[in-house]
């Protein structure tokens, strides 16, 4: 007999910034629902990133719903403070968060879904997939054949300057992730900076307001994926209050793509060679949806959706880069694909009830 403390009409897998969005919106509406979190702690996701990182959003366009930001509206809130700041959303709004319950598997079944989580079995109606865009770090193979002695880690491993002994540290990845971690390295190391492809940088500030408030005045970061502008501009980045003439001012050599690597040496695109003592791999991650039994994922692993909704019913995706614009995935617009999900759930539960 199935255990009713383990059914619940929707299961949100994931409890960070999308996770609890969603969770907001599906209180109000008296769901009967829960959030399985992997970790241990609250926000690990934002605890594993490196001590300095700053949101190149700022604080007036970095809430989730119901609770804005604290603090002075323009300033760039830190990583400890965004750890804070979800803490304190999910206490407050009293949201079903169950952490160490890390998801191994979800199944399509009669009715609804399995989901196998820290040994307990649950049942679902619905599932919203909310575990975000950054899950598994990704290194190139070039990596391995470089010699023990080299100091190597992940940008989702780096926490501070400290951390890599003296010597050349070669940061390689072209995102703001590589181009901060490249800056804050300088004040102790010779820092070189390894750039794939070229983004187009742009100002944190234009004439003294925040980038964002210009995105969100022209409703530009609303502009769906589906429009001309989405179409062109999905799948890339852009490199906020950060630029290669920048970095160059404070000492950091910049190179071409990495092509390969050998020893202690790395050779870029354009023939050129570099001896290490340190890497730093700021290139990104990729999903991880092997756990998922349901003909919801590409031949390419990602999800195949339109605006989060799936093609197998009850079953839908949160908080991916553009799931339906620029803000999908960022802390302050989330909120938007949440909002439009819980009204989807919900409508889904009154037809399933007439």
């Amino acid at each position: 007999m199935d255990d009713p403390t383990n059914r619940y009409g929707v299961i949100i897998i994931g409890g960070g910034q999308a996770g609890l969005a969603l969770g907001y919106f599906l209180s109000r509406q008296d769901s009967a629902y829960t959030i399985l979190e992997a970790a241990a702690e609250p926000a690990a996701a934002w605890q594993r990133r490196w001590d300095s990182l700053r949101l190149f959003t700022s604080a007036r366009y970095s809430g989730l719903p119901g609770q804005s930001f604290p603090g002075d509206p323009d300033h760039y809130p830190t990583r400890d403070e965004v750890v804070g700041y979800l803490t304190d959303y999910a206490r407050r709004f009293e949201l079903p968060v169950q952490l160490d319950s890390r998801v191994r598997s979800l199944t399509q079944v009669d009715g609804g879904y399995e989901v196998v989580a820290a040994g307990r079995t649950y049942l679902a109606d619905q599932v919203v997939v909310a575990t975000g865009p950054f899950q598994q770090p990704l290194v190139p193979p070039i990596a391995a054949r470089l010699e023990p002695g080299v100091r190597q880690l992940h940008s989702s491993d780096y926490r501070r300057p400290e951390d890599i002994a003296s010597g050349p540290v070669l940061v390689v990845g072209g995102g703001n992730s590589g181009f901060q971690i490249a800056e804050e390295l300088t004040a102790a190391h010779e820092v070189h900076l390894s750039v794939g492809s070229r983004q187009k940088p742009l100002p944190q500030r234009i004439l003294g307001r925040d980038l964002f408030w210009y995105l969100d005045a022209t409703g530009l970061i609303r502009k769906s994926v589906e429009s001309r502008l989405g179409r062109r501009f999905a799948g890339k980045d852009t490199l906020i209050g950060s630029s290669p003439r920048a970095l160059r001012r404070r000492g950091v050599h910049l190179h071409q793509r990495a092509i390969d690597a050998h020893g202690t040496e790395v050779t870029f695109g354009d023939g050129g060679k570099l001896r290490v003592g340190a890497v730093v791999w700021a290139t990104g991650f990729i999903g991880d949806y092997s756990w998922i039994d349901a003909p919801v994922i590409d031949d390419r692993g990602r999800p195949i959706h339109q605006r989060g909704v799936t093609a197998s019913p009850g079953l839908y995706f949160l908080g991916q880069t553009w799931q339906h614009t620029r803000g999908s995935a960022l802390l302050g617009w989330v909120k938007d694909d949440a909002e439009y999900l819980a009204g989807v759930i919900s409508e889904s539960t009154r037809a399933t009830a007439r």
